[in-house]
Formats: structure tokens, C-alpha cells, sequence
């Protein structure tokens, strides 16, 4: 397929061999788009999908020049609630988009919303958990059909600056005596921690997820943290991430045992929190494990070229205390004219989701009102 401009060509892959074999020009584009994160890595995605990937739905829409990849779309069919081309990597991933050569740019969205326009004929386009500022606004900007574009997940996010600076956010002196005496009993306690080496990789990542089941014992835990094929996803992903410096993994020691493990994703302009786990024994302890954790974190975000260190998805409220800033994902729906029924469906579907979400929260204030009588 040729696409107009620059003499680009269009390229659909639907073989999981051939996916497996574009790990180095994939490397080289990642490293050429500004908005890529880790969850577009050619490690993670590629491991996604030998882990989740069902037979013959994958969709990579690859663009190049000459022979050169500038562009690229990892999307993969599935046929429920209505007939999708959705994000691979999706659901255990806190971040979707394409990848864009920034030097071809406004050629290669361009070319990749002519590839996705044809086959928005019999399916879908649906991108869900968009970072604002992501490659994919591009390709929406070029969409001729009907599209919308609605808010997604919440996240929360802090510059990445070492943990004294964060701690000078905090809104009073008093927050920052009290998160500095937490510091302070840290060091009195002897918590030490360390970034992982290569070889260790593998035995620390086991170790996280076992202390991640031991951490919510008793407590509703995502299931799939628990499941043998997420282990296997990253174990075969984070190790060469790793390697990349596109992932670290640290462990904190106490009294001479790992107490907790935490992994960080790192991309060109962010890190993010991604997994932890920690022994029960800490809280016995009195340990303050979300101080212990900020301050690993935000000191290896700061000596990266991060510039924001995310907290990911979600709104629990210990991620409040270090007043963080409040960033939406965004989901793009894209659909051609034969899909437009589809588009249709999949907005009230949403509709009634939000509105039934609103309904559980006001039903829920009385009763947490109640509870703190």
C-alpha cells in the first residue's frame, strides 16, 4: 500500500514472527517519537501479546520510508461488545498510542490515518488510555470520518525532582516536618535500597509479586497480579527493558532481609510507578512505606531524563499527600461511515457507565458519612 507523501509506504503485519523480528528498528523509532513511554516498547508490547494475544488478531500497521520505519500503530482486532481495532498491551498497560518519527511526523499520521481509514470500514478504531500529548492526537487530527474524543482515567502526576524538592510542595511546614521526621526514622531504622542488577532481575521480580500478594493478604487484589502469564510477561519484558534503561527494578532491605520491591517503567520524558509490593511486617514496624517509596523513586526519576514522575492510574489517597497534579488520559474513537453504528453504541455504552458510576458514588457518601460518625 503507498501513502501519499514522502513516498511512504503502508505495511499491515499480522504475523506474531515478524512482530518478534522488528525489536531493533522498533527500538529506533521508539527512540525517535518525543511522546513514546515504556508501554510502547517493542519488549513490552511483543511480551504482551505472547501472553495475551489471541490467534489471528493481530493488526500492526507499520509505515516506512524506504526502508526505514517512521511510523507505527500495535492494534489488534477483537470482535465483543461490537467488531475493534483496540491498543495491544491494554488493561495491564497505564498508557496507549502509535509511535511517530517527530522528523516525518506530520507525513506518518497522516499515512497511518489513511491505513486505520480502510480498515475503519468493518471495525472500530478505538484508542483507550491516550497520555495528552500523544502521538495518536496527531492521527485524530487527520480523521476525515466521525470520531469523538472522551475523557479516560485519571492519573496523577509530580515533577520529577528529588524528595527534597517534593517535599518542599507540601502545602505547610507542618506536612513537611511530619514527611521529614518519617525520613528521618527510615534512616534510624537502617532501610537501605538499591537498584537491581541484570542478572538479579529475574529472582527480584518474583520476589515482587509474591511480596505484592503478601502485602494485600485478606484484601481485594487485581487478579491478574496473581496469574502465572503475567510473571512470564515480566520476566521476558522488563529484563531487556532493563538493559535499554527503560526499567528498574529496586529492592529495600530492613535488617538484612528485601522487605519490598518496587518496579519503575522510564521513557525519555517520564517514570512511572508501576508495581510494588512490601512485606506486612513494615506497617507492624511502624515504617512509613509510600514515604519509602517516594524517596527511591523520585531520587532515580531525577537521575534520569525524566521530567515527570507518574503515579499512573487510579486516585488512592496516599498519592495526595505529595499534591500532585491531576492529568486525564483521553480515549480517541475513530469509525468510517459503514462504522458508524458502531461509534453510536460504544457512546451510549459509555454514557450509561459514567451515569451508573455517578450514581454508586452518591450512593456511597451517606454510607462514608456514617462510617466517620
Amino acid at each position: 500500500m503507498t501513502a501519499s507523501g514522502r513516498g511512504l509506504s503502508v505495511e499491515l503485519c499480522t504475523d506474531e514472527r515478524t512482530f518478534g523480528a522488528l525489536a531493533e528498528e522498533w527500538g529506533r523509532l521508539h527512540g525517535s517519537c518525543p511522546s513514546a513511554t515504556a508501554f510502547q516498547s517493542h519488549a513490552w508490547l511483543h511480551s504482551w501479546w505472547l501472553s495475551y494475544g489471541t490467534p489471528d488478531a493481530l493488526r500492526l500497521f507499520l509505515v516506512r520510508q524506504g526502508d526505514e520505519l517512521v511510523a507505527a500503530a500495535p492494534l489488534m482486532r477483537v470482535r465483543q461488545p461490537v467488531p475493534k481495532l483496540v491498543p495491544i498491551g491494554s488493561a495491564i498497560s497505564d498508557f496507549c498510542d502509535v509511535l511517530l518519527d517527530e522528523a516525518v511526523a506530520e507525513h506518518g499520521s497522516l499515512a497511518l490515518a489513511d491505513a486505520l481509514a480502510d480498515a475503519a470500514r468493518t471495525a472500530l478504531i478505538d484508542f483507550r488510555e491516550v497520555r495528552p500529548g500523544s502521538a495518536v492526537e496527531q492521527v485524530y487530527r487527520h480523521w476525515h470520518g466521525p470520531r469523538r474524543r472522551l475523557r479516560d482515567s485519571m492519573c496523577l502526576e509530580l515533577p520529577a525532582v528529588p524528595m527534597t524538592e517534593l517535599v518542599k510542595r507540601l502545602p505547610s511546614a507542618r506536612a513537611q516536618g511530619v514527611v521529614r521526621n518519617k525520613m528521618n526514622k527510615l534512616a534510624r531504622l537502617g532501610v537501605e535500597w538499591h537498584v537491581v542488577s541484570h542478572d538479579e532481575m529475574e529472582t527480584a521480580l518474583r520476589r515482587l509479586l509474591e511480596l505484592h500478594r503478601l502485602q494485600w493478604e485478606g484484601k481485594k487484589i487485581t487478579p491478574e497480579h496473581t496469574r502465572p502469564r503475567f510473571l512470564e510477561h515480566l520476566m521476558r519484558s522488563v529484563v531487556p527493558m532493563a538493559r535499554s534503561g527503560q526499567a528498574a527494578v529496586t529492592e529495600f532491605l530492613f535488617e538484612g532481609s528485601v522487605v519490598a520491591v518496587n518496579l519503575t517503567l522510564l521513557s525519555g520524558g517520564l517514570a512511572g510507578i508501576y508495581l510494588y509490593g512490601f512485606h506486612p511486617q513494615l506497617r507492624e514496624r511502624k515504617v512509613d512505606v509510600a514515604t519509602m517509596l517516594m524517596r527511591a523513586s523520585s531520587e532515580l526519576a531525577s537521575r534520569s531524563e525524566s521530567r515527570v514522575l507518574s503515579l499512573l492510574r487510579g486516585d488512592e489517597p496516599y498519592k495526595y499527600r505529595w499534591c500532585p497534579e491531576t492529568v486525564f488520559n483521553q480515549r480517541f474513537l475513530l469509525a468510517g461511515r459503514r462504522t458508524l453504528p458502531l461509534l453510536a453504541a460504544t457512546l451510549c455504552h459509555d454514557a450509561a457507565r459514567r451515569g451508573a458510576k455517578k450514581v454508586l458514588r452518591r450512593n456511597a457518601e451517606p454510607l462514608r458519612a456514617n462510617q466517620g460518625a
